[in-house]
């Protein structure tokens, strides 16, 4: 069995020859070695949860937030994704609270 290495980029479609090898590698059986052994039912079930954690800790809050028209139109001048960005800013205020000294309350 050999070992078969390409480099793919970002948006390149897979040449007719990688297709068939794909192909034919799904055809092949898989093979357990002593240093990679098939995952137990206790692993996989390990594995799930570690993920169901992972995916709650990314789950974001919706808040609404009353913003300054001008400021508002700023953001949307950057574009899709604008919000990501206003989460960004906000997060790295709360990161520094220096910057929140010198803001007007």
């Amino acid at each position: 069995m050999a070992i078969i290495k390409s480099t793919v980029k970002v948006g390149q479609k897979p040449t007719k020859a990688q297709i068939k090898e794909i192909r034919e590698a799904a055809k092949r059986p898989i093979v357990y070695t002593e240093d990679c052994p098939e995952s137990t039912p206790e692993a996989l079930a390990e594995f799930a949860a570690l993920a169901r954690a992972r995916r709650q800790r990314k789950v974001k809050p919706m808040v609404a937030l009353r913003v300054e028209p001008d400021a508002l139109e700023k953001y949307k001048a950057l574009g899709n994704g604008y919000t990501g960005i206003m989460a960004d800013v906000l997060n790295y205020v709360a990161e520094n609270p220096d910057i929140l000294s010198r803001v007007r309350h």
